[in-house]
């Protein structure tokens, strides 16, 4: 009952995604609006470039981090029903049971169709990283979406600079024409 593939279409997708915004703020934004040569364009590249390694480090702990399963040896303390551990059934008041594990399960515990398996106060199982979010990778799934968000931000504000630095060079021989031809 091993999880699915590492090297899946979302996957490759993300990756593809994060390149393609890489390369196009890096070689294409800095390098023609500051340029890669002045010190303000290699600072933002390598800015930009710290923030790019640090979301695809991020993303990869997340796809290859276990999301915490429920070991096979639990069994909940019927003795102490005042427990945290343990959590009843609300229709017929019965511990928690899963049929297709075969095992109890702990409060939050919930079976992943797609891994089959019992993960720890689950989330989730999100498609993009092929895995479930739980209790041992919900804090580096957040802090890859935080990274992501960041590096976002930063792509958008130096593409948009980019943008409107440009000014039109060209013009059509015409006055009344509004196509421009930027360089």
């Amino acid at each position: 009952m091993g999880r699915p593939g590492y090297l899946t279409l979302p996957i490759f997708s993300v990756l593809a995604a994060i390149g393609y915004v890489y390369y196009t703020t890096v070689f294409v934004a800095v390098a023609r609006w500051l340029g890669l040569a002045t010190a303000a364009g290699a600072a933002n590249a390598v800015a930009f470039t710290a923030l790019a390694a640090t979301c695809v480090a991020t993303y990869a702990v997340a796809v290859c981090r276990d999301p915490g399963r429920v070991p096979p040896s639990f069994q909940p303390d019927v003795e102490d029903v005042g427990s945290p551990l343990q959590e009843i059934k609300r229709k017929g008041g019965d511990l928690r049971y899963c049929q297709k594990c075969g095992q109890y399960k702990p409060p939050r515990a919930h079976h992943c169709r797609v891994c089959k398996r019992c993960v720890l106060k689950m989330d989730h199982h999100c498609i993009w990283i092929n895995n479930c979010v739980g209790h041992k990778n919900y804090k580096i799934f957040f802090i890859f979406v935080l990274y992501a968000v960041i590096a976002c931000f930063y792509a958008m504000i130096l593409i948009i600079g980019s943008a409107m630095y440009r000014v039109p060079v060209d013009e059509q021989s015409s006055n009344d024409s509004s196509r421009t031809s930027i360089r």
